[in-house]
């Protein structure tokens, strides 16, 4: 039987097998013993041939499908991947937002809208951290509470209107009265609070001081006659160990005084 050397390419292969269908229905070889072992054969060599090129073109199918998946999935990676780095993006700007917001909001709870001043909430927090403080600052803090004198006779006489007014001007005096180191706020209605950290009581009553006569500086026109007002102040030094609340009781002790001394005065208690 002839056999296909290794190196025959496929011309060679296909006039070998055209050779073999000639030898085989050539009638002079009919009686060969050998005519029907070489046809089972060569039908065997193209059944096995049909099936390698079937197994070729299978295996260069899935090699293409898989090639094909794995750019796919690639593609797929790189989609998801895009869209997780924009939703990243995204999450990072909200996640700013979100900071802004609660810091704006933080910010807008701790401060009075009329006088933009403190709040009664961001007094409580600063009288907190001086009580923390003042274990170890080297001198007690003081305080002070001003209310504004006769405040309901200019809301009765002057309207609404103008007791706003009234108040942001006095918020712009205690601002420009009162040292950087000093905490001021709008305590509630027509009273507002000033803390001074660290301070002796003499050098608080300075400032009360310089405050109270910025105060009954403030002119404000008005068609029925210029606006002004006074205020009353009670001062306190916190005594070594207490707590915020027992030196409000005496600021507060000593505004009621100032009031019934006749107001726009500064008492100690």
């Amino acid at each position: 039987m002839s056999t296909i050397p290794p190196d025959t390419d496929e011309g060679d292969e296909a006039r070998l097998l055209a050779e073999i269908d000639q030898l085989l229905d050539s009638p002079v070889h009919h009686a060969n013993p050998l005519r029907a072992p070489l046809a089972r054969l060569l039908a065997l060599h193209r059944q096995q041939n049909e099936r390698l090129l079937r197994l070729i073109h299978l295996s260069d199918g899935y090699h293409e499908l898989g090639r094909l998946r794995s750019s796919t999935l690639s593609q797929r990676f790189e989609h998801h991947l895009r869209r997780l780095e924009k939703l990243a993006r995204i999450s990072d700007r909200y996640q700013d937002q979100l900071r802004s917001l609660n810091a704006a909001l933080l910010q807008s709870s701790l401060k009075d809208p009329l006088t933009e001043l403190g709040n009664r909430r961001y007094l409580m927090e600063r009288l907190h951290d001086e009580d923390a403080a003042s274990t170890t600052a080297p001198a007690a803090y003081c305080l002070a509470i001003l209310d504004v004198d006769h405040f309901k006779r200019i809301n009765d006489g002057w309207g609404h209107d103008m007791g706003d007014a009234t108040l942001k001007h006095i918020a712009d005096a205690l601002r420009g009265a009162i040292r950087h180191s000093d905490f001021v706020g709008r305590w509630g209605g027509e009273e507002f609070l000033l803390i001074f950290p660290a301070t002796e009581l003499a050098d608080a009553f300075q400032i009360t001081e310089r405050v109270r006569q910025a105060i009954g500086a403030i002119s404000i026109a008005h068609r029925l006659g210029p606006v002004t007002v006074s205020a009353s102040i009670g001062l306190t030094r916190q005594i070594a160990g207490e707590r915020f609340a027992a030196a409000l009781d005496r600021a507060d002790s000593a505004l009621l005084r100032a009031k019934r001394d006749g107001r726009d005065r500064t008492v100690i208690g």
